[in-house]
């Protein structure tokens, strides 16, 4: 099976060389690799240059987004199996050919998901984040979390959907996956870790604007999933979904207790 994998990058040349290399030493011999870049003027361009000839495509062009760039990037791709990767993350040793591996053994399942870590500046890794088992009901409220550059997912699942909404700037690979769940897509979670999820100051990017547009995604999600606006009842089975979340995976409650909330996990 193909892999085909896509890196959306601006203005991050101090990771993206890392990022990139971390798909090309990949042990999986059928990668398809993208890179889209829609104007970066830091010297990510010359990086990317730098290893055009083992990138399948490169995109140059300008675009509205990240979502957008992913949605330009896919277009180009002919794998079997899709996956993104933002310039700042990276793939661990091994990451896409376990993926492919577990797709030909689960051949009914369209995502899959593993863990990963949150790595600094400098790339250390500075604890461990989880992927949830996933469900429609349990995402309608908030409650599952799947870890971005550590979930693939079949080129066929994503044709059935719109790819990705251009018009969603906060969440917009969480809809992506509700999306295939809506229209029949199955999900597994694997107990490993792909990645590195890379957190720094400047890539926290909090404040009233961002926090509005999550809490929009989120009412518009729950919105579409439950076919109805949230009532007063929904508060309690809200608490339920976080207690059965929590219980059910003891080693993210340890990690979280530990080391506090990773911003934009509930």
């Amino acid at each position: 099976m193909k892999i085909s994998i896509v890196t959306i990058s601006y203005n991050q040349a101090e990771f993206l060389e890392e990022a990139i290399l971390s798909v090309l030493n990949q042990d999986y011999p059928d990668i398809e690799y993208i890179v889209v870049d829609p104007g970066s003027t830091d010297g990510s361009r010359k990086i990317i240059e730098k290893y055009r000839d083992q990138i399948a495509h490169v995109v140059l062009e300008p675009d509205k987004g990240p979502a957008d760039g992913l949605n330009r990037g896919f277009s180009m791709a002919t794998g079997d199996i899709y996956g993104f990767l933002n310039s700042d993350d990276i793939f661990l040793e091994g990451a896409l050919s376990t993926a492919v591996r577990t797709f030909a053994e689960y051949r009914d399942i369209d995502v899959v998901s593993a863990h990963g870590f949150i790595i600094d500046r400098e790339g250390k890794k500075n604890r461990k984040i989880f992927s949830d088992p996933y469900s429609l009901l349990s995402d309608a409220y908030g409650q599952t979390v799947l870890i971005q550059p550590s979930t693939f997912f079949k080129a066929s699942a994503y044709k059935k959907v719109i790819g990705f909404n251009v018009e969603n700037r906060s969440n917009w690979d969480g809809e992506l996956f509700y999306n295939i769940a809506q229209v029949g897509g199955k999900f597994t979670r694997v107990n490993e870790f792909w990645s590195g999820y890379r957190l720094y100051p400047e890539s926290i990017t909090g404040g009233a604007t961002l926090d509005a547009k999550i809490k929009a995604y989120g009412e518009r999600k729950f919105q579409e999933i439950m076919g109805r606006k949230k009532r007063w009842y929904d508060k309690p089975l809200l608490l339920l979904m976080k207690v059965i979340k929590h219980i059910s995976n003891p080693y993210a409650l340890v990690e979280r207790l530990a080391k506090g909330k990773i911003y934009g996990q509930g």
